[in-house]
């Protein structure tokens, strides 16, 4: 797809509209496309080195609030899965990133716009261009939004934490976990919900999230994580 097309479609995908379409644009442009050995850069890497420390910024914060009790080297394992290459290229594809790369004759030819590292760059250098437009509270909202479906994935197997819960209720001979919505705070386009689990027989936990699916998997989690579950999955 050229590289001209219009922007508005994935602004709404990321859930940012730009100030400025150059930002943008550059944020989307690979090395490939350098020309000359001046000094001034008009390619995506000085933007991904930034949008990769913001990420990792905004998922340890995102992980510390989502398991309140999971030790170090679990909450480790799912940094890690959360911020690596195939991750990012995974958002990117959801994105349809690829369409709007702007790349050497070359690259294209090559298939640079499936590439993964290709993608998950420019990802980050999207995300370094949210920070760098509209400071860290925006970025930190977006990478709630777009990695939202991946945050409750367990340490230990990567499955999320509702489905663990509910298998440990089954094996403890206990009633079925209960999900309940006990609050919801925040303008329509960033709502923040708090959900409780409850089983009979255990204290209920609660979690919050930026969906009620996020604040449900954050309530699992910290139902797991106070009752051990997590460190005995790990064995």
């Amino acid at each position: 797809m050229a590289p001209s097309r219009k922007f508005k479609e994935l602004e709404a995908r990321v859930g940012y509209k730009f100030r400025s379409r150059d930002l943008l644009k550059k944020a989307l442009t690979h090395a490939s496309v350098r020309q000359g050995g001046g000094t001034k850069r008009r390619d995506n890497e000085r933007l991904e080195f930034l949008g990769d420390r913001v990420l990792g910024l905004v998922i340890s914060e995102l992980l510390l609030e989502i398991y309140p009790t999971l030790n170090e080297g679990d909450l480790a394992k799912l940094y890690n899965r959360l911020v690596r290459g195939g991750t990012c290229a995974a958002i990117a594809r959801e994105l349809e990133l690829g369409a709007y790369l702007v790349l050497s004759e070359a690259e294209a030819g090559s298939g640079g716009r499936t590439k993964e590292t290709i993608l998950a760059d420019a990802c980050e250098a999207l995300l370094g261009a949210i920070f760098l437009e509209a400071g860290y509270d925006t970025v930190k909202l977006v990478v709630r939004q777009l990695w939202d479906s991946r945050v409750g994935a367990s340490p230990a197997d990567a499955a999320d934490a509702k489905s663990l819960l509910q298998e440990w209720a089954q094996g403890q001979g206990l009633d079925l976990p209960v999900y309940v919505e006990v609050d919801r705070q925040g303008p329509d386009h960033a709502p923040r919900f708090t959900s409780e689990v409850r089983i009979k027989g255990r204290k209920p936990a609660r979690g919050e999230g930026a969906s009620k699916r996020a604040a449900e998997q954050a309530a699992a989690s910290a139902m797991l994580s106070r009752e051990g579950v997590w460190k005995r999955l790990d064995g």
